[in-house]
């Protein structure tokens, strides 16, 4: 690949048309399943095999999203959309979910990109991707340009550079799943972040954030040597995908204008745009909505952003070799992207009574390419003398030649092994599972805390605290450019005899290992499926915690090779922020007058995390929470003496508080 590429979303097959005719260099795409923009139109498997027929045939490569969670329940759907992608020939995989990624490993050797879903945020992350077979990988959007750029090259890097940002770090996001049961792990946001929630002296919007556009930085990030620039957008309608990847095209050229930025504006914005993350001007300036004029303004401009796809656009070099003999049919042949095919004509050719055919009318006729995506790149004619050869079938032959190549182009396979059978050995589950117990500092640890297994603390907690309880480390969601900061914390923490540390993302997977520590996979490792747990082993993971996404029933039954457990009680953490809009110590209010507390969420302080407006509780169903290895009691808010009747709850089975939930144990997400 020569320069950086432009990725364009295609929702439907309006969409990809629009982006390959206005000159993007690849599309991503999803199926009807399994995908993170699961009410997108989507492409069923027969659409799945035109897109990509089509795309090809014009250079363009085609990526295949399946960047959700997978349940056990769906393995054998996944397995056969990964096989459907390899049979129509598709360039890549998107995924998010690591027990995927192994299975897409095992059934074939399609090239893998790790889906911003998977909050990849420092070199070291990129790095353990590439020991697990990507070979790219999707930044955050949260970012800062010098972030990016110390991300190195450890893989291809792809970076979004224009369309909506979500309220939160993405894959890092529980709020829809617990508000509405829509999650937006498994495809189904239902956006509850762009509904009023208010902070004090806020805006009363201050989760929603205008969308983003680095389009001005494309020669910038180009420098730093990002692979790929990723327009978001496969919600949205043709015009706005044809809109971006014009102004994407003008920027790398040198050419952007006002004009393509206002109509990029005025087909879909909310207030404006913002590169706040980029810049690191993280404040309240990022924060909008889809205002009326916001939507009203995309009327007069569609019409002509339509113009901008209406013809098909001559991008793919053909190379003709046109051959005709006395006595013999006309032979061309059309030589293209590594493809070659050959058409010959229906008769002998007659020679000339009163018209000669020269070369100079062959190459006028092969050159009316127009209205396919061909142009002639070069010509080999070789003409006998004194013939006469029709111009209509020079056309035909043009024609058949074409399309005969347009056909092979599409047809593009990876071969697909089958996933070997696992028998799944019962691995002893304790008669009662044990009790672990993350508090944010030790000033909140009651006294006796005998039948605690093990006492979890924020890494930014002193060493001496982790001495004192013999505490695990839990090294937060929120690295960013901080990679430095925490392994330093990490070396120290393993001189003073810690052995082990809990990561919630491949970036605290990469740096507990660097640092001599086992893992403990955390919250935000999101763990769905059998896959999921033998991929985090594999890893280095020696427990696991399931994710809080999962029912009961299916933590229950999930077969894990390593000892698994699950969140039993405390405020889930709904949403990781970078914003400054919102801050650690903050309550956010929603419009039913609902609070959310903020809580630290990064390892330099530039990240916060929403939490719950009530704590899970489970320690009155202990009946039903017996299949597990451990039992997880997340201290946020609670003082020492609640901590201490909580903890004297869990170990009797005692009642539940006044405001409580069951989190998503017996609902589930869809």
């Amino acid at each position: 690949m020569t320069g950086p590429e432009i990725l364009a979303p295609a929702g439907g097959m309006d969409a990809l048309i629009a982006a390959v005719r206005c000159g993007a260099d690849a599309v991503y795409l999803g199926g009807k399943t399994l995908n993170a923009r699961r009410g997108a139109g989507n492409f069923d498997d027969g659409e799945l095999g035109e897109a990509v027929g089509y795309a090809h045939a014009r250079g363009v490569r085609v990526y295949l999203a399946l960047n959700t969670l997978v349940a056990d329940s769906e393995i054998e759907e996944a397995a056969r959309l990964i096989k459907c992608a390899c049979a129509m020939g598709a360039d890549a995989l998107i995924l998010q979910d690591i027990g995927l990624a192994r299975m897409a490993r095992e059934l074939c050797d399609i090239p893998l990109h790790a889906s911003t879903q998977m909050s990849v945020q420092t070199a070291h992350g990129l790095a353990l991707l590439r020991d697990m077979g990507f070979c790219r990988a999707v930044l955050p959007r949260e970012l800062s340009g010098d972030e990016i750029a110390a991300a190195g090259s450890k893989i291809e890097t792809e970076v979004f550079v224009h369309g909506a940002l979500c309220g939160s770090v993405s894959g890092q996001c529980y709020l829809s799943a617990v508000l509405g049961g829509r999650s937006g792990n498994r495809g189904l946001c239902a956006q509850p972040c762009r509904l009023p929630f208010s902070t004090e002296n806020g805006t009363g919007y201050d989760l929603s954030l205008k969308d983003l556009s680095l389009l001005r930085r494309l020669p910038e990030l180009a420098a730093m040597g990002v692979a790929s620039f990723k327009i978001e957008g496969r919600m949205k309608r043709p015009e706005y995908v044809a809109a971006a990847v014009t102004a994407c095209k003008l920027a790398l050229e040198g050419n952007f204008s006002d004009e393509i930025f206002d109509d990029l504006e005025a087909v879909f914005s909310r207030s404006g745009f913002t590169d706040g993350y980029f810049t690191g001007e993280r404040g309240k300036a990022m924060l909008g909505v889809r205002r009326r004029e916001d939507v009203t303004a995309a009327a007069p401009v569609l019409a002509k952003l339509r113009r901008l796809y209406d013809k098909e656009t001559p991008r793919v070099p053909v190379d003709f070799t046109f051959l005709c003999e006395a006595g013999s049919p006309p032979v061309l042949t059309a030589a293209s992207g590594g493809e070659s095919v050959s058409v010959r004509g229906e008769a002998a050719v007659s020679k000339a009574v009163s018209v000669e055919t020269d070369a100079e009318a062959v190459s006028r006729q092969l050159g009316r390419c127009g209205g396919t995506p061909f142009y002639v790149n070069r010509l080999d004619i070789r003409l006998a003398a004194g013939l006469n050869i029709p111009a209509a079938e020079i056309n035909r032959l043009r024609r058949d030649a074409l399309d005969a190549l347009t056909a092979a182009s599409g047809k593009r396979q990876v071969s697909c092994r089958e996933l070997p059978v696992r028998p799944a050995p019962g691995r002893p589950v304790p008669e009662r599972p044990a009790v672990y117990a993350r508090f944010r500092g030790a000033s909140q640890i009651p006294g006796g805390i005998g039948g605690i297994a093990k006492v979890i603390l924020p890494l930014s907690c002193a060493v001496e605290d982790f001495i004192r309880f013999g505490a695990v480390p839990e090294i937060p969601r929120g690295i960013f450019g901080d990679s430095a900061r925490v392994s330093a914390k990490l070396a120290a923490l393993k001189k003073a005899g810690v052995s082990e540390a809990v990561c919630g993302t491949l970036d605290a997977f990469a740096l507990a290992r660097e640092a001599g520590l086992r893992v403990i996979a955390g919250y935000g490792s999101n763990i769905y499926n059998a896959y999921a747990a033998l991929e985090a082993q594999a890893l280095g993971a020696h427990e696991c915690l399931l994710s809080a996404e999962l029912t009961l029933k299916q933590a229950a039954a999930l077969w894990s090779p390593i000892p698994k457990g699950v969140f039993a009680y405390g405020r889930l953490p709904l949403m990781l922020l970078r914003t400054q809009a919102v801050n650690s110590g903050q309550v956010l209010t929603d419009r039913l007058g609902t609070e959310f507390p903020c809580a630290f969420g990064g390892a330099d302080g530039s990240a916060a995390e929403l939490l719950n407006s009530v704590p899970v509780y489970m320690a009155d169903k202990l009946a039903h929470m017996t299949d597990f290895d451990f039992w997880l009691l997340y201290f946020t808010a609670e003082t020492k003496d609640e901590c201490a009747e909580i903890l004297k709850s869990c170990f009797e089975g005692g009642k539940p508080p006044k405001k409580y939930t069951r989190g998503l144990f017996y609902r589930g997400v869809e």
